[in-house]
């Protein structure tokens, strides 16, 4: 079996996070490299490594994390100013832990295009 990523040492309480959000299937904690006043990360409770990893019977859980997305905003007081919520897959497109999260931003405006001509590293 593979390594636990830190987010299943965030989920087991191996390691400490700013948690903002739980509830069976999920969990929403501040990004420690915010890129928005509001940067939080959305992740399954469910290891799945990869947006490529997704099956037919992850769908509802998938869209939970849409869910939930959805019901912070609307606590933190912005779903009516309106926010950015991003999944990276693999290396070119920006994922540096391997178990599938939503990145949420918030709190200021976001611009497009949203990348660099630089693999993040």
């Amino acid at each position: 079996m593979s390594e636990d990523t830190i987010f299943t040492k965030i989920i087991n309480r191996e390691i400490p996070a700013d948690i903002v959000y739980e509830d069976e299937l999920s969990l929403a904690f501040k990004d420690i490299n915010p890129q928005a006043p509001f940067h939080v990360l959305i992740i399954p409770k469910k290891e799945i490594a990869t947006i490529n990893d997704i099956s037919e019977q992850d769908a509802p859980l998938v869209g939970h994390l849409y869910v939930v997305a959805a019901k912070i905003a609307k606590q933190q007081g912005f779903a009516e100013d309106g926010f950015r919520v991003v999944m990276n897959c693999n290396g070119h497109g920006g994922q540096t832990v391997y178990h599938i999260h939503l990145h949420m931003l918030a709190g200021k405006i976001m611009g497009w295009p949203p990348y660099q001509d630089k693999i993040k590293g």
